[in-house]
């Protein structure tokens, strides 16, 4: 692969304090006014235009100006004609595609694969501004509106989709999304060094059809193909099984006698013989390196995983495999009479790139044409600063390991600092108040593998999972310090954390604990266990309860030593595979039991590559080695199983009384339908006012110990609804022990230890 290519090395520095740069046309009108006849490049998608960086195409859009490139912007064009494809005249460069920051089906389809009433990344939330697999749409009518222009398709959708794949929504294997959209590249994960690189290339004159040696780029090849002879193949098409044993030759048989096979024996030259070299270990990790770096490893074709799930859950155990651009492979995928070749991981952008990146000129506001319109997406984020990218995590139901890759790519402390200034210096409606510092996660910030070296060997799919790392560092006094400076500039009267926390992490900093609950909960406190099994949590890769328990523990107690009444709001998975009935069963208990009345729960959805699509679609683990006779895993699929799942994480709404009760009775669990203490669901509708829990005392507070609720939806930050505990504690049935947070940690090994 090429050396990677300084995003900034021809650019002037840029002040902060810098004039914002005009929006990026998105009319010919706009075009005019900045003197421009044509466009370098034309970006699609299928969002609203927010000039902002935590939206994808406009971080993309100020990179490209940045570098001295016309840029204009085409969101959400109408995809039943040409013409909208056509507003801005044809691109000199290229087209870049994307759906906008989600998968679009994951953005217009509900878990039950219903139609969404409402979309957060379009004026007013309209519906139905995109199509189904944006993507390939927009490619399609880019390619008939000027044909001949190059497409290069990214953002999540194309990244998730650039191998066969499953697709929940039509219940089959799609072909990879080159093969739809016929885009000439997919530039995925961390786009920005491909993209400032390709753009250089195909304006110097180069062919996109030659551009083949860029890490994060995938394409179409014919079958065989490979950059020059040089190169080797590791075939991975089959799933490991014994090969042929070949019979030993008795020791003690007679020499051959014939003597004109002796003769054509003796006749032959002296075999070649080769020296033993003896190599130190550093010396046959280069060699090792330098073998990857000219190899390529082919997956089972598309033809073949569409068949057979086991090649499947196969193939996507080979593919995370190859994820950590230390170390990962090229790889290769045959659909019918091509392959699809994909380059090694992009390599994490650098500190000052990342600075780089987020101090570009950006408007940080809508488009103007939209007027006085409603984005719920812009305003979920005006207020906040992401601060990092990437998760070492690897929950197998997420896709950001997928997407932004496993490295924590961290903004430095004066950039974040400087974006806060510029918030409160030219946000509208700015009160004073960051709504979030965070990213994938809130306190993963500059956390690294404490030895390069050992990270570009690492082939761990999580550094957390099924134990924290010893090699992971896990100081948080760089998070706390960058906390401290925020909230101490002028005008910023709170810094709220929006982002979801890896508690097992926060414990390994009690100091951080305390930092974040005095200053920085507005509250209530995010977080999410997902589930309270062990079965379920071990096929999530997600800690053990215990962990849960121990930071509440020290959330608990520092918000006491606050003086201040905060809550946990959990978030927990229905449906999960390797959850079952009674797993979910379970969990509906332990919310009962701590008086957890959720609001908003999530049914989970296979998204494309995640290795929880993997079990879905399969049955199949493919966290541990994938054959015939592995692990199976047992999933809910059927709408009716799906339904009493997500109704048990809602337990105390009738609504779900009575698909709980059938559920509970199928199960051989009618003693929890009843009207007392001890049950899950009243006996019937009319039974419910014998189990409701809502008298209160003077003031509103519940008597007895703390309850912790989840938010209603529309509620105002900060309010939130209460239920006074029964007197006499609901008990959950004897269950196993719950691991303690000390099974989430792998110590050192003692020096000298072998």
């Amino acid at each position: 692969m090429n050396s990677p290519v300084n995003l900034f090395a021809s650019v002037p520095k840029r002040s902060s304090r810098a004039p914002v740069a005009p929006f990026l046309p998105m009319s010919r009108a706009e075009m005019d006014k900045l003197g421009w006849d044509s466009c370098d490049i034309i970006l699609i998608t299928g969002d609203a235009y927010i000039d902002h960086p935590s939206f994808g195409m406009a971080l993309v859009g100020r990179l490209l100006e940045a570098q001295g490139y016309r840029v204009g912007i085409i969101s959400q064009p109408d995809w039943t004609s040409v013409e909208p494809f056509r507003a801005l005249g044809k691109p000199n460069l290229y087209w870049g595609i994307t759906a906008g920051n989600m998968d679009s089906m994951v953005n217009r389809y509900t878990a039950d694969r219903k139609i969404r009433s409402d979309d957060a990344y379009t004026p007013n939330a309209e519906p139905n501004k995109r199509p189904d697999r944006a993507v390939t749409v927009y490619c399609q009518r880019a390619r008939e509106a000027f044909p001949g222009v190059p497409v290069i398709a990214g953002s999540i959708e194309a990244s998730l989709r650039r191998i066969a794949h499953y697709d929940y929504w039509s219940d089959k294997v799609r072909r990879s999304v080159l093969f739809e959209s016929k885009a000439d590249l997919v530039i995925f994960g961390n786009a920005e060094r491909a993209l400032v690189d390709v753009t250089r290339r195909i304006a110097a004159g180069e062919n996109i059809k030659t551009i083949r040696d860029l890490r994060g780029t995938a394409f179409l090849v014919p079958h065989g193909w490979l950059p020059d002879e040089e190169w080797s193949v590791h075939n991975s098409t089959r799933v490991d099984v014994p090969g042929r044993v070949d019979p030993h030759p008795n020791p003690y048989a007679m020499a051959q006698e014939d003597t004109k096979a002796c003769a054509t024996e003796n006749a032959k030259p002296e075999p070649e013989v080769k020296p033993v070299v003896i190599m130190t270990r550093e010396e046959r990790q280069a060699a090792a390196r330098e073998k990857a770096r000219k190899t390529v490893v082919r997956l089972p074709s598309f033809e073949t995983v569409s068949e057979d799930p086991v090649m499947y859950a196969h193939a996507s155990r080979v593919f995370h495999l190859e994820s950590n651009p230390g170390n990962a492979r090229a790889l290769v995928q045959q659909h019918a009479d091509r392959d699809v070749w994909l380059n090694p991981p992009p390599l994490p952008l650098a500190m000052d790139e990342m600075d780089n990146v987020y101090d570009l000129p950006y408007a940080r506001a809508p488009h103007p044409s939209y007027g006085k319109a409603h984005i719920p997406a812009w305003e979920m984020i005006r207020y906040s600063v992401n601060i990092m990218r990437g998760c070492f995590g690897g929950c197998t139901f997420c896709s950001i390991t997928e997407h932004e890759g496993r490295i924590i790519q961290s903004r430095s402390e004066p950039s974040i600092l400087r974006e806060i200034e510029l918030i409160r210096d030219t946000t509208k409606n700015f009160a004073g108040t960051i709504t979030d510092l965070g990213g994938p996660t809130a306190n993963m910030y500059r956390l690294a593998c404490k030895d390069k070296k050992i990270e570009e060997s690492c082939r761990r799919l999580s550094c957390v999972y099924p134990t924290i790392c010893s090699n992971l560092g896990t100081d948080h006094s760089k998070l706390i310090s960058l906390y401290r400076k925020a909230r101490a500039i002028p005008g910023i009267k709170k810094i709220l954390i929006g982002s979801g926390l890896r508690y097992d992490l926060a414990v390994r900093s009690p100091e951080y604990v305390k930092e974040l609950v005095t200053h920085h909960v507005g509250g209530l406190l995010k977080i999410a266990p997902e589930h309270t099994e062990q079965g379920t949590l071990s096929k999530m890769m997600k800690p053990g309860i215990g962990a849960y328990d121990e930071f509440k523990r020290l959330f608990d107690k520092y918000s006491i030593e606050a003086g201040k009444k905060q809550y946990l709001i959990p978030y927990f998975i229905a449906a999960h595979p390797g959850s079952t009935d009674e797993d979910m069963l379970n969990l509906a208990l332990w919310l009962k039991k701590n008086n957890f009345k959720l609001d908003q729960v999530q049914t989970f959805t296979p998204t494309p590559m995640a290795m929880a699509t993997t079990m879905y679609h399969s049955g199949k683990n493919p966290l541990a080695k994938v054959t015939e006779d592995s692990e199976v895993v047992e999933t809910a699929k059927s709408g009716k199983t799906r339904k009493l799942h997500k109704a048990f994480l809602r337990y105390y709404d009738p609504e779900n009384w009575p698909v709980i009760r059938e559920g509970l009775r199928r199960m051989g669990r009618g003693d929890l339908i009843g009207n007392g203490e001890r049950h899950l669901v009243p006996a019937s509708d009319e039974g419910a006012s014998m189990v409701r829990e809502d008298r209160r005392v003077p003031g509103g507070m519940p008597k007895g110990r703390t309850i912790e609720v989840a938010p209603k939806r529309n509620a105002r930050a900060g309010e939130r609804s209460e239920r006074k505990p029964a007197s006499t504690p609901f008990m959950a049935p004897p269950s196993k022990v719950k691991p303690s947070i000390l099974s989430t940690i792998k110590a050192k090994p003692k020096a000298g230890r072998k």
